[in-house]
Parts: C-alpha cells; structure tokens; sequence
C-alpha cells in the first residue's frame, strides 16, 4: 500500500510539471545557428589542412589528365598490382591508364572508391551504401584511394546530411560512413596506432570540376 501511494505521489507531480512547464533559463541557447565560425579559406584549403592533419595524404588535381598523371606516378611508385575497384566509372579511368582491375579485394593491396561528399570542416570523407562500392570496399584494403570532385565539397556536417536527404528522397542509404584519414585508435596503453579497425593509408585525390 506505502508504495503504491508513493508512486501515486511522483505521477501527481509529474503531471503538475507537464501541466506548468518551467521556462527555459537561456532561450537564446536553443537556436539553429552554427556554434562553429565559417573560415574565409576557400572549402578546398581547408579540406585539405584538416584532411591532412589527421594522416590523410591529399592531391588537387587540376583536371582529369592531372589526376590519370598523379594517380599513375604514385601506383608506380608503390610499385601496386592488386587495385581493387567495383564501381563502373573509375574503372574506366583505371583501364584508361592500363591498370587491370584486381576482383579479391581480402587480398589486395588498395581499394580505389569514389565518395558522396567531402566536409571541409571537419576534413571527412562521406561514403554510403548507396555506392556501387557498399559498405566494405573503403574500409578492408589496407589503402583507400578516394577519388572526389570540387562540387562535392560542402562546409559542414549538417549541410553533408541535407544534400544526402534530397539526393535519396525515395530510398535513403541504409549505412553511412564518415571517415577521416587512416584508421587509429589509442585503447591500448594509450599509444597511437593506426590501421587497426581500417586502412592505414587514405589518399583522397581532388579533381577540379569547373
């Protein structure tokens, strides 16, 4: 009986609150603006400072000749022959530049993908499922090559998601990947390792699109 009146009481009370609702103490603190200051750099400027500072190797590519130059001198420099690649238009560019298509990607040396956005901000990679390359192509190899173009660039997370939301109006992606740079992680003793949970390499080549 002693309990069932005290949770008799807490109901009571709870719904005198929701009946008399207290203000909010700082109405201002509930607005929809940014808590993050807008940099005057160009989105491509900052991209690639932030790309950067978190282990990710950047190239700006002035057009589609930059980008075959720069992507064959660094495979031939890495001396690579597994490239995996699923998605239809870079393979293309990859058979342009006479590099065979390697179809293992558990064992090959880097997965080639494009992206659906780039966030200056934050200097993050957005993928999603709705790519031909799914959930695994970007995050099993051991390096990533992402493949970009200026006007995918956004500033911010939030403006990312938007432009996710009216691409995928009827069908949105049921998984979406936010990566920035190389995979790290410091759980154990608190020392940096990368390559852990992901690829240990994550070049983003930039194409210019205008």
């Amino acid at each position: 009986m002693a309990t069932s009146l005290a949770k008799e009481n807490i109901l009571k009370r709870i719904r005198e609150a929701l009946i008399n609702p207290v203000p909010l103490p700082f109405p201002q603190s509930e607005g929809n603006g940014s808590v993050y200051v807008l940099s005057t750099e160009e989105p491509v400027i900052v991209f690639a400072e932030e790309f950067t500072k978190l282990q990710g190797k950047f190239a700006f590519c002035a057009n589609e000749v930059d980008f075959n130059l720069q992507l064959q001198q660094l495979i031939l420099q890495r001396d690579w022959s597994k490239i995996f690649c699923i998605e239809s238009a870079l393979q293309q560019k990859l058979q342009a530049l006479n590099i065979s298509n390697y179809n293992d990607l558990p064992s090959c040396e880097v997965a080639v993908t494009s992206c659906e956005y780039l966030v200056a901000r934050t200097g993050t990679m957005v993928m999603s499922t709705a790519q031909q390359s799914g959930r695994t192509t970007s995050v099993y190899a051991p390096v990533h090559i992402c493949v970009a173009y200026t006007n995918q660039l956004v500033n911010d997370v939030k403006d990312a998601l938007q432009l996710m939301k009216e691409k995928y109006t009827e069908r949105f992606p049921s998984f979406i990947t936010f990566a920035s740079g190389p995979s790290r992680t410091a759980d154990i003793e608190k020392t940096l390792v990368t390559g852990v949970h992901g690829p240990k390499e994550v070049f983003c080549f930039l194409i210019d699109s205008i």
